[in-house]
């Protein structure tokens, strides 16, 4: 099982391809960063800014992405990343950000000292990846001292014109400026997990929201400009998913999470819980939400599952909201919503579904010759799914009912693939725990 957010995203390399770089103390620049212009400045509406992409659905209106790539094949470029993690990489204007860590239980290295442990802050030139500059965190103690398959950088960094937010499980929420000085961190709870920490920061208006279900069991938002707590409910159990924001008809917003067992609704101004949907699904939850409209989406649980529910009821809504539920799902990669069908992986069975978004009937069952485990959650762009396994195998299918497998390829890395890809343009970011590869036709 993936807590990952359960929030995946070189002709010239930066510095040495094969060797990932020292971390460095503290503060770290590369380059004259202040004499770069601000990301905002080449801003563009399509931009990677958080988990999943511009609406957190996985979805982009890029053209011209490669469907064929390789260790030597496509490569824009690569740049060695300071360790491992399972977080995505994002984009804003002509950076890309990333999260690592280092000092403890770095896989294929001793397991060191619990004490080491640190996570980094990456900034990468959008253009070539060279690295800007390196933001170094010690972890807060004591942390937990085994996370199975993840690590310790799983969440997705959110970016916005005015700053960089970092979510570091009980390390806290920070907030930095474009040009890494630390502006603020906030404690959202100090409670570990043997699955680590996973959920990615969201924006609402003003407000910066966290699902720290595993730190404090609560949903937490802060003044974006200050850090202070705005609001917190509870009673988020067992969640390891990124929130999503949905738009109801007359204007009104309703933020969506999964917990085990229910489907929220809350206003995502205030806090205030407004529904709950009985899910029928076991156990955790770590897949996050799609929706269409009013209509949210969700699978997951270990023994998998799905629903539809409709948004913009009032208490318990199992019974007049809930369209259909399912007995197929994915315990960890997110689904994909696209002209009438829902589109997902089994995360050990190497299984495609394609399923009607009405009804909830499977159009499609495929498995996926020797892909190997689905950790990443899949990103589609100009009528292709592309889907990214644990070794590295990037599948890219046709996303319509009907099945077809477009492009099978392999970038050889030898370590693990956890992060699900971004779009940047016409190009990926594929992130391993050793290397981010920017993918881009040449």
């Amino acid at each position: 099982m993936r807590k990952l957010d359960s929030s995946a995203p070189t002709p010239a390399f930066s510095g040495d391809a094969n060797a990932a770089p020292a971390p460095l103390a503290g503060m770290a620049f590369v380059g004259l960063s202040a004499a770069i212009a601000g990301p905002a400045d080449g801003a563009r509406d399509g931009d990677w800014r958080q988990f999943r992409g511009p609406d957190g659905q996985g979805t982009s209106g890029a053209k011209g992405l490669p469907t064929a790539w390789s260790g030597t094949q496509n490569i824009a470029w690569k740049t060695a990343l300071p360790g491992p993690g399972g977080s995505s990489p994002i984009v804003l204007g002509d950076r890309v950000y990333v999260t690592c860590y280092s000092g403890y239980a770095v896989p294929g290295s001793p397991a060191g000292d619990l004490d080491a442990l640190q996570r980094h802050v990456v900034c990468l030139q959008r253009a070539d990846g060279k690295r800007l500059w390196q933001r170094d965190v010690p972890a807060a103690q004591p942390e937990e001292p085994k996370v199975r398959d993840h690590g310790y950088a799983s969440s997705t960094p959110l970016a916005d014109a005015d700053q960089l937010y970092v979510f570091l499980g009980k390390s806290g929420l920070f907030a930095f400026s474009h040009e890494g000085k630390e502006l603020w961190r906030a404690d959202v709870g100090a409670k570990t997990h043997g699955w680590g920490s996973a959920a990615s920061p969201v924006l609402y208006e003003d407000l910066v929201i966290i699902n720290a279900a595993v730190e404090s069991e609560s949903l937490v938002a802060l003044n974006k400009k200050t850090g202070k707590e705005v609001w917190r409910a509870g009673g988020m159990k067992e969640s390891w998913n990124t929130p999503i924001f949905l738009s109801l008809a007359g204007g009104k917003r309703e933020l969506a999470v999964a917990i085990a067992g229910k489907v929220l609704g809350f206003e995502p101004a205030t806090g205030k819980p407004l529904w709950s949907c009985a899910t029928g699904i076991g156990w955790y939850m770590v897949p996050s939400l799609v929706n269409d409209g009013e209509v949210v989406y969700c699978i997951g649980g270990r023994t998998g599952g799905g629903l539809a529910v409709r948004a913009g009821g009032r208490g318990d809504v199992t019974a007049s909201h809930r369209l259909w539920t399912l007995n197929k799902g994915s315990n960890v990669s997110s689904p994909l919503y696209h002209q009438g069908h829902l589109y997902f992986l089994h995360e050990n069975l190497g299984i495609a579904y394609c399923v009607e978004a009405k009804t909830g009937e499977i159009v499609f069952e495929e498995r996926l010759s020797n892909a190997g485990q689905f950790y990443a959650s899949p990103v589609l762009a100009e009528g292709r799914i592309y889907a990214l396994t644990r070794n590295g195998r990037g599948f890219v299918l046709a996303a319509k009912p009907q099945f077809e497998q477009l492009a099978r390829n392999d970038l050889g890395d030898r370590s693990s693939f956890d992060a699900s890809p971004a779009v940047d343009g016409n190009r990926l970011l594929i992130r391993s725990d050793k290397f981010l590869y920017c993918i881009g036709v040449k």
